[in-house]
């Protein structure tokens, strides 16, 4: 509580016990006022306190992540091994899927070809448990930009020093491959979201990223802001309207797919 500064006067006793009388009333009040006001507080943070995971985290796979409540934030643990089919598992893999028009990573001067086994894709993040849309957007940067329900990592729209066209013969059936680094989705991961409204997965300010249309309307969202997010309800929210962002509609550059995801965040 802020005390208030006394001044003090000359003045009759009679008048002087009556007017300490009211500051100490006074004073009284105020502290049951401010206490009002920092339980009020307190009951408004722990209203907002997170216990338990949103719904769909349950989507994930399980056999590749690991997902928990760490105080107001979440963390996602991965192998980064998908579960579904790809070239890049290599040949005598059970998941193995023959690709002959796919350049394959690490075959470029006549090697044996990259296969998720060469990696250690394994990977963390921590994201807020409930995102902050108020602060300001942040553009994405490479490497990991987020975690898909199949395990494996979501990049943007680059690849080493330049845009995603130099590496998009490497790509894979469901808009993935290997290079550099952990196996990984530039495009619509057509294994799990194929112009629908599925859960692609989760990204690194918190907000999911979901296939091309909407589950609210049953068709392709024309609402999207510049990140390719809005607010309506899902197939997790129980009828409660949430922030999150959708694949755009839109082929990118020569790839004759959907980019999953370019930015810039809005939940940071």
């Amino acid at each position: 509580m802020r005390k208030k500064n006394l001044v003090f006067k000359y003045v009759p006793v009679a008048a002087g016990i009556l007017t300490l009388l009211f500051a100490i009333t006074a004073c009284s009040s105020d502290s049951e006022s401010s206490d009002d006001t920092v339980s009020e507080d307190v009951e408004d943070i722990e209203d907002e306190t997170v216990t338990e995971l949103h719904a769909a985290y349950a989507a994930f796979n399980a056999d590749a992540t690991t997902i928990y409540l760490d105080g107001s934030n979440v963390v996602i643990e991965t192998t980064g091994l998908p579960n579904h089919e790809t070239v890049y598992w290599g040949e005598g893999d059970e998941l193995y899927r023959d690709e002959p028009d796919v350049s394959v990573t690490g075959t470029e001067n006549g090697g044996e070809g990259t296969t998720i086994y060469s990696n250690n894709n394994a990977t963390t993040i921590t994201v807020d448990a409930t995102p902050d849309l108020t602060g300001s957007t942040v553009e994405t940067q490479l490497n990991t930009i987020g975690i898909a329900v199949s395990g494996a990592s979501i990049f943007n729209d680059q690849e080493g020093a330049g845009d995603l066209d130099q590496a998009a013969r490497s790509l894979d059936w469901t808009g993935a491959h290997i290079g550099p680094g952990v196996y990984h989705y530039h495009l619509e991961p057509k294994a799990f979201t194929n112009d629908d409204s599925e859960l692609v997965g989760i990204l690194l300010d918190g907000v999911f990223l979901y296939g091309r249309q909407c589950d609210a309307i049953g068709t392709y969202p024309t609402d999207l802001d510049s990140s390719g997010g809005h607010t309506a309800t899902t197939q997790y929210t129980d009828g409660a309207e949430e922030y999150h962002y959708h694949i755009i509609n839109e082929v990118y550059s020569t790839t004759g797919s959907y980019l999953a995801f370019a930015g810039p965040y809005q939940g940071y």
